[in-house]
């Protein structure tokens, strides 16, 4: 196997992981999106509630009724708070899916970058044989008419 072998197997390695990279970065952008959304939701049922309680609260309110109240909206605000950690959680997950993505990405460029190099220098050295060659065959033919010249002037 060829060291331009090595480095094109080397570079579709690196696009597949590059390319699962992407996925998992989607997965955890996605994922991100719906907890911000899950929270936005509760944080919407909490000010509902709050208004209705605040618009029944002119009327006549049982103690037990209040409590329970008062409960739910304690409740609702730990799931609102978890849901909070849940998103920042899922953030510091997104950040590194994206570093991931962007160190695999580099990966790949970089390949290609030595690729495209050893390429160019696998060319040049063939034109420059390609050239020796030429001036080789050149400076025969040089020779032979030389030597066919000094043969017709010796006769």
């Amino acid at each position: 196997m060829s060291s331009v072998d090595g480095l094109q197997l080397a570079i579709d390695l690196a696009t597949r992981q590059r390319d699962e990279a992407g996925k998992v970065m989607a997965q955890c952008q996605r994922a991100h999106h719906g907890a911000q959304a899950q929270r936005l939701d509760l944080d919407r049922y909490a000010n509902d509630t709050a208004q209705r309680w605040s618009v029944s609260a002119h009327s006549v309110v049982v103690p037990d009724l209040m409590r329970s109240h008062y409960q739910f909206m304690g409740r609702l605000q730990s799931a609102i708070e978890l849901q909070d950690q849940v998103a920042a959680d899922l953030l510091v997950q997104l950040e590194a899916a994206r570093r991931a993505l962007l160190e695999a990405e580099l990966r790949v460029a970089s390949l290609k970058r030595v690729l495209m190099r050893k390429r160019a220098l696998a060319l040049k050295l063939q034109d420059q044989r390609d050239q020796k060659q030429l001036d080789e065959f050149a400076a025969m033919r040089h020779r032979s008419n030389a030597q066919s010249r000094d043969i017709k002037e010796t006769q």
